[in-house]
């Protein structure tokens, strides 16, 4: 390599070219992202279900080792609360797969 070739900036072959097609809403190339509900640029239903199913199994494998590791310790509180959030992830991947058909 050249030292022109160190000193050039890698963008100025993207900066000379124009764009693809007119951009759908102003200021966002591509058009705006439009989500399941957090405008996450999610466009399909089976991807939000795949990461609500994903979610909910991570958090059930954390709340099930923590409830061995409080049972183990005879820590009955503390197995209460990991049934509560147990609970709540439950009802997170309910409200999430909901609105990932209400997307279809």
């Amino acid at each position: 390599m050249t030292e022109q070739d160190q000193d050039r900036d890698p963008w100025d072959e993207f900066d000379r070219l124009t764009p693809g097609a007119p951009d759908r809403v102003e200021g966002y190339p591509g058009g705006e992202p439009l989500g399941f509900g957090f405008r996450t640029g999610v466009r399909s239903a089976k991807v939000a279900i795949g990461f609500a199913v994903y979610a909910l199994t991570l958090g059930t494998v954390l709340v099930v080792i923590g409830a061995a590791v409080f049972i183990g310790q005879s820590q009955w509180p503390l197995l209460g609360l990991m049934v509560l959030i147990e609970a709540a992830f439950v009802l997170a991947f309910k409200r999430l797969v909901e609105q990932a058909r209400r997307r279809r």
